[in-house]
């Protein structure tokens, strides 16, 4: 990616999935703005929600200007029809 896409990406909001490389059937959802950091940090078992299913892969992120919008795709992702949606779509 080059300097402008970073700079770009960097001002904006990303929803993120992943999935459990050893188990499969593990998935986390979450937003940031720092997608790369915030892999490292789920990888290196700092967050207790995540420890236990390292190590993790990126299965889909959504970038978004608007900060609601962001935050209410994660909500909507973590509700029972969007964990659906996720399962069957990512």
């Amino acid at each position: 990616m080059d300097q402008k896409n970073n700079e770009v990406l960097e001002n904006m909001k990303c929803v993120y999935v992943l999935r459990s490389l050893k188990h499969p059937d593990q998935s986390y959802i979450g937003i940031t703005t720092d997608l790369e950091k915030r892999l490292k940090y789920h990888n290196s078992g700092k967050s207790p929600h995540t420890d236990r299913y390292k190590p993790w892969k990126v299965v889909i992120a959504v970038y978004f200007e608007d900060s609601d919008k962001a935050r209410a795709f994660e909500q909507y992702l973590k509700s029972g029809s969007g964990r659906a949606f996720a399962l069957k779509h990512f």
